[in-house]
């Protein structure tokens, strides 16, 4: 069946509406980033760079490192912004755009986040590494959409049970990519929010109506802790599972929320993760 040119928005060069993209733009491993800036923290370490496109808030870099082809692309903040750019990564690899029908052949991406954290827990040390195994949204993304296959309802009653708050939906990492990063760090439940003041339990001039830390402190499931707070995980695992792609998400933890400690070598910490996971990326 055709898809709508109302739904579908190619532009007139043949790239599709937000992102500029063209089909065979871009490598099958995808790392995402949330700060444009990073994208060339990333990209320096390639032998070759094949693309560079900005449009809007997001920037897309195609290149070469040890023979690999990867791709890095900017999301911006937030899941509203994951929503777009994973739909649209998607429909380059998986739709025809001159037919506008979906491809017979499914072609699986890998989507790799490199991002920053706020532990939630007083043992977790600052510059250290969580693995999200598993996310739990608080940004309602997942609601929109109707196959429900991919979630962990059994993790979200037991947030919902610890916190009181109703509107939330829980996702797991890809089992492959876990267990291909997951010596990085460790591994632990990552908490999406819609925003990085209130919706993460700061209270600056605004008090914020819950306190996560203290309402996941004792919380467990499956053994593992709820570990970190940031603003894209649960987008990501969830539109990657439900579209059948895989998906990891790395967090170099900057800020520890329990005792209000923020990281000295923050650039550092990032640039020897970065490192880190291109090693694997390359492996």
């Amino acid at each position: 069946m055709q898809i709508p040119k109302s739904e579908l928005i190619i532009n007139e060069d043949g790239s599709i509406y937000h992102l500029r993209l063209k089909p065979n733009e871009l490598a099958s491993t995808i790392i995402t980033v949330g700060d444009p800036q990073r994208v060339d923290l990333i990209s320096k370490h390639f032998d070759k760079i094949h693309l560079t496109r900005i449009n809007r808030e997001f920037k897309t870099v195609t290149g070469e490192l040890n023979g690999q082809q990867i791709s890095i692309i900017a999301t911006g903040i937030g899941t509203d912004n994951i929503d777009i750019v994973f739909n649209e990564i998607d429909a380059l690899f998986n739709i025809d755009f001159e037919s506008r029908e979906i491809k017979s052949n499914f072609s699986k991406i890998k989507f790799i986040r490199i991002g920053t954290s706020g532990a939630i827990r007083e043992d977790i040390v600052l510059d250290s590494t969580i693995i999200s195994e598993y996310a739990v949204g608080l940004d309602g993304l997942l609601n929109f959409y109707k196959d429900k296959s991919e979630r962990i309802e059994e993790l979200e009653v037991l947030f919902r049970k610890d916190t009181q708050i109703d509107f939330c939906y829980a996702v797991k990492a890809s089992e492959s990519l876990l267990k291909k990063f997951s010596h990085l760090g460790h591994n632990g439940i990552t908490t999406t929010a819609t925003g990085f003041y209130g919706p993460q339990s700061r209270n600056i001039r605004l008090d914020a109506k819950y306190s996560l830390p203290e309402l996941l402190a004792n919380s467990r499931y499956k053994d593992l802790k709820f570990t970190n707070l940031e603003m894209e995980t649960s987008g990501i695992y969830g539109l990657s599972s439900l579209l059948r792609h895989e998906a990891i998400s790395i967090n170099a933890i900057l800020a520890n929320r329990v005792t209000g400690a923020f990281s000295k070598q923050a650039s550092k910490t990032v640039e020897q993760l970065i490192q880190a996971t291109l090693e694997i990326v390359c492996e």
